[in-house]
């Protein structure tokens, strides 16, 4: 096996999860996908929690660089989180996938402790990074009506999630849209 053949199953797993949920397919589903056998899969991820864990590790290092991205691309908390809430509009695909953290968040039963906390790890990467943005906002001024940054981040962060669930449900991105309208509006050009 080659490491091409370790991201076609991990690219692969990674969509069935957030369009079908971790428990919507099996290393059967994924060895057919891929054109091989089943034990082959075993190579790189003997269980599947050992899969989980390599998506989780693997989508928190590109959302670390998509939040890093944003950071340098715009200067004014408000371009920030109009950036955020474009990047977590792009993961619906037109609302028939949602953000892994969200998949992962509904099959929470069927995932290992290690992969749960590094789900968790990830939120407080989010939390933080919402955090930092709305501390930013009440200096330049570019969000509206910021009360307590930490408070907001949490709610932002529910937004966003609650958002992609919406938008799921109705396989439709402008229900993510009407969700978050409120949260962009906020925003000032700065």
């Amino acid at each position: 096996m080659n490491r091409d053949t370790r991201t076609a199953l991990m690219d692969l797993a990674e969509h069935s999860v957030r369009s079908r949920g971790f428990d919507g397919f099996s290393y059967a589903d994924l060895a057919e996908a891929v054109g091989i056998r089943k034990a082959s899969i075993h190579y790189h991820f003997p269980t599947k929690a050992n899969l989980s864990e390599a998506l989780i590790e693997r989508y928190q290092t590109h959302l670390q660089q998509g939040l890093a991205g944003i950071e340098t691309t715009h200067s004014s908390a408000g371009a920030r989180l109009e950036a955020l809430i474009a990047l977590y509009r792009s993961a619906l695909h037109d609302g028939r996938t949602v953000c892994l953290c969200v998949a992962f968040s509904i099959c929470r039963e069927s995932l290992s402790d290690a992969v749960i906390a590094k789900v968790g790890a990830v939120r407080v990467m989010v939390l933080q990074w919402l955090t930092a943005m709305f501390e930013l906002g009440q200096r330049d001024g570019s969000i509206a009506a910021i009360q307590d940054p930490t408070d907001e981040a949490h709610a932002t962060l529910a937004t966003l999630e609650g958002a992609h669930l919406a938008a799921r449900t109705e396989e439709d991105s402008a229900v993510f849209d009407a969700a978050t309208r409120l949260l962009s509006a906020r925003c000032h050009a700065c």
